[in-house]
């Protein structure tokens, strides 16, 4: 049974568990066609009374893809000529969650916090590149 895309996922980070939920939007422009358009990743920490959500909003500009869908799929962002996320996938959403707190973000805060995703996304996908080459060297020797 496919997952639910309006249902928040859980993710559990250095002990703490967070909900997260990922939305694209766009607003209609002149002549009726969409633009502007955002992926908003929203982490909640959980239970709701131990922090307010973190918002990580990219939006679309110059050199940035923020596809809503065909042919890329909702939920990919990226420089035109660099890197790129996922933004459907756990491990990138721990990666931008670590980023965040690395740049001051703090879980307890009790009010939302709003960021722009943009710069976070080198560190991350880093980090993402890294968890995942690694995850290959444990399979490599597991065979």
């Amino acid at each position: 049974m496919p997952r639910d895309p309006k249902k928040p996922r859980p993710l559990v980070a250095d002990g703490r568990v967070y909900l997260w939920t990922l939305r694209h939007s766009n607003r209609v422009l002149g002549g009726g066609r969409p633009g502007d358009c955002r992926e908003t990743l929203t982490l909640y920490p959980h239970p709701v009374s131990t922090g307010g959500p973190l918002r990580i909003v990219f939006a679309e500009g110059p050199g940035r893809y923020v596809p809503g869908g065909f042919p890329l799929g909702s939920g990919n962002v990226g420089y035109v000529r660099g890197d790129s996320l996922n933004l459907n996938e756990p491990g990138a959403v721990r990666a931008l969650l670590d980023a965040a707190s690395a740049r001051g973000w703090q879980p307890g805060e009790r009010r939302a916090v709003e960021v722009d995703g943009w710069p976070l996304l080198e560190a991350a996908a880093a980090r993402s590149r890294r968890r995942n080459s690694a995850r290959s060297t444990v399979t490599l020797r597991l065979l």
